[in-house]
């Protein structure tokens, strides 16, 4: 978390711009059923997964266009936040390790990799692709956290599944990110009741599922 933590600092503070390092999972859409469903399947197929884990380590590397120069997370950040992020990482890995070899040597290795590796390698990499995508892809105006972001709402089981930790109130992360997730919902009442909620991309998930799936628009 301290390596993502660093990274999620660049998306708030780039978002769409050159070093925001989420435009490549959620840019350029819609750009077509098939398209999507693709990428979904290939998520499935745990092809993606080295990816996903690769960004969370601090892999995210982001193109700055006025040096030409690959920006990694972690090269921009403070020493003690670099050192935090590597210390945090290092235990992450001996810990899943140690988990591995403890359930070998249990007699549980099978059950491990298929209740838990398995999982993660497939299914979770397509909710965090979808998830993602719902939260940014295919809007059109990326001057305000309004406007650039999107707050899903649905039915409580497809929160649980998708979005947890009221993560689906995307705006309201994206205009207060300090405020912990426990208390997302809340901010949401009070910033509807002010009226700070207009024109802002507030979208059942239905409506977004149609919008990121839509056919890409005639250039």
């Amino acid at each position: 978390m301290c390596t993502y933590r660093v990274i999620h600092r660049l998306h708030h503070n780039n978002l769409y711009g050159d070093l925001d390092p989420d435009t490549a999972l959620h840019g350029g859409y819609p750009r077509g059923k098939a398209y999507l469903l693709k990428k979904l399947m290939k998520d499935l197929s745990g092809l993606t997964a080295w990816k996903t884990y690769a960004y969370f380590l601090g892999g995210a590397p982001a193109l700055n266009t006025a040096t030409q120069v690959a920006l990694r997370p972690l090269d921009d950040t403070s020493a003690k936040l670099r050192l935090e992020a590597k210390r945090d990482r290092n235990v992450v890995i001996v810990f899943h390790l140690a988990l591995l070899l403890a359930f070998a040597a249990a007699g549980y290795i099978v059950q491990y990799l298929v209740l838990w590796v398995l999982p993660l390698v497939t299914v979770v990499q397509a909710l965090l692709r979808l998830r993602a995508i719902a939260e940014h892809g295919a809007t059109s105006d990326f001057s305000s956290p309004l406007t650039a972001a999107r707050t899903n709402t649905g039915p409580a089981w497809l929160e649980w599944l998708i979005f947890p930790h009221h993560v689906n109130y995307h705006i309201e992360h994206h205009l207060y990110a300090s405020v912990p997730h426990y208390n997302l919902p809340a901010l949401h009442r009070e910033m509807a009741a002010r009226g700070m909620l207009e024109g802002a991309e507030l979208l059942p998930f239905r409506a977004t599922l149609g919008k990121i799936f839509a056919e890409r628009a005639a250039a």
